[in-house]
């Protein structure tokens, strides 16, 4: 089924090339829990919708668990994409484990996403341009 164009995950909504994800990286803000480690980065123009970068090494598996992984975590971002703060990056990258299967394994996602999203971004020091002001003080 595709989501609603509102929602879809669009080239601008995503990071795609590595010196995006290589600046979130260099911001050293994370959170980790189970399975996912979850970077985080304002960026300069605080506009649009939070954007979603996905990592999953070979170590994980082979190309159908790794495609696998991916498809229930933009499942899980796509649900909670209203409520991150908008103006910022987030990287998920997927260290070990199974899966989660079914609606209570996408549920999982969903509410680990948003409590490691809530870790990373309430942190001091943590402010999309947004909140910092015009001269990014």
């Amino acid at each position: 089924m595709t989501p609603p164009a509102d929602q879809r995950l669009t080239r601008s909504r995503r990071l795609l090339r590595p010196a995006e994800f290589a600046a979130i990286y260099a911001g050293r803000r994370s959170a980790a829990a189970g399975p996912l480690v979850l970077y985080a980065a304002p960026r300069q123009d605080s506009s649009g919708d939070a954007r979603l970068g996905l990592s999953v090494s070979q170590r994980i598996g082979n190309a159908v668990v790794r495609n696998r992984w991916k498809r229930v975590l933009r499942e899980a971002f796509r649900a909670v994409r209203p409520a991150l703060p908008g103006g910022t990056d987030y990287v998920i990258v997927v260290r070990s484990g199974d899966v989660p299967g079914g609606m209570a394994g996408g549920r999982m996602m969903e509410d680990t996403l948003l409590k490691l999203a809530h870790r990373v971004t309430s942190r001091p020091g943590f402010a999309p341009a947004s909140q910092r002001g015009e001269r990014g003080v």
